[in-house]
């Protein structure tokens, strides 16, 4: 008799805890944001975000490169980094320093100077240069084609051919009349008092293109970076960090994302991640749950195209990829 009874109480328990998990993933979540112009329409196509400007095509984080990404590739986003110069500019580099990307060493091959950068004190750091200064270079010097030919090495005029450092401004400027609707997702690479003005200077630049303010998403990996966002630009939509995106997943995987209390408009993630086994996120169940909470989501960075077309039929929102032709040619066959 009493063995019944514990039976009952387990098994009451159990109908309790089955009756809450289903009641919570059907109440419909509030959404992140109201209004996500990086979610696409259910059965869309994703969008295509060019990383880096498309560096596998052309010289990374040039203007030619996001040119060719908008007017030769038609993508929809134009992904990068920004770093803030000695004089309060902000530069798109994937790095803090630019000898991997620009001739500032003379003509040492790029192994030499990958050995010479070794040690950090050989480091030319944007935050002690001016733009004037970084202008100087040609930021297409040690770039590849695809036939393995350094093209743009012995470029007479650089600046003629966009292969000058970049500003944010320059950007906005070249593609603010001819594609309003272009889409940005930067990641602001500086951390305290120097993330700050960042901050500050993006919105300033922002204003005088106030199209794109409801068309760009900011991440950061600086904790004090995205608090600043949400207290002093609470409108910017933002990228979800590295600590808020796993615990968004984890309440995924769990079935209880009604208890995840992020705001942000995008989860950038990789199909995969490796915390001493592997943890795939290239999942249906997690694009879908954040689809209910109008969360775009985006996988980096993708450049083959078996794992492209997995991606598009999962439903994503976006791929960012080092080479846009190729994802375009992928895409049309979907179309």
């Amino acid at each position: 008799m009493k063995k019944h009874r514990v039976l009952k109480i387990i098994g009451i328990i159990l109908a309790a805890l089955l009756v809450f998990m289903l009641v919570i993933n059907i109440i419909p979540p509030k959404k992140n944001v109201e209004n996500n112009p990086f979610v696409v329409e259910k059965g869309s196509l994703p969008m295509i975000a060019a990383h880096r400007g498309g560096g596998d095509c052309n010289p990374e984080n040039t203007l030619l490169a996001f040119r060719e990404a908008v007017d030769t590739y038609g993508v929809d986003i134009i992904e990068s980094d920004l770093y803030l110069t000695k004089d309060g500019y902000l530069v798109y580099n994937h790095d803090s320093y630019i000898d991997e990307t620009c001739n500032i060493n003379g003509d040492l091959s790029l192994e030499e100077v990958e050995t010479l950068c070794d040690d950090k004190a050989n480091r030319h750091y944007i935050e002690d240069m001016t733009l004037e200064e970084l202008r100087q270079y040609n930021f297409g010097y040690y770039f590849e084609d695809k036939n393995g030919d350094r093209i743009y090495k012995d470029a007479a005029d650089p600046a003629a051919l966009g292969l000058q450092i970049a500003t944010v401004e320059q950007l906005f400027e070249e593609f603010y009349e001819s594609h309003p609707g272009l889409l940005f997702i930067v990641e602001i690479k500086n951390g305290g008092q120097r993330g700050f003005d960042a901050c500050r200077i993006l919105y300033e630049t922002l204003q005088r293109y106030p199209e794109y303010l409801d068309q760009i998403v900011i991440g950061t990996f600086h904790d004090e970076i995205e608090q600043e966002l949400k207290d002093k630009h609470p409108s910017l939509l933002r990228g979800a960090p590295t600590g808020t995106a796993a615990k968004f997943v984890l309440t995924q995987f769990l079935g209880v994302n009604i208890f995840d209390g992020s705001d942000f408009a995008c989860l950038q993630i990789p199909t995969s991640y490796d915390l001493g086994i592997e943890i795939f996120l290239d999942k249906k169940t997690i694009i879908d749950r954040a689809h209910r909470r109008n969360i775009a989501v985006q996988y980096w960075t993708i450049n083959d195209a078996d794992e492209m077309r997995r991606l598009i039929e999962l439903g994503c929102d976006c791929i960012m990829t080092d080479d846009p032709e190729l994802l375009k040619q992928v895409l049309a066959e979907y179309q």
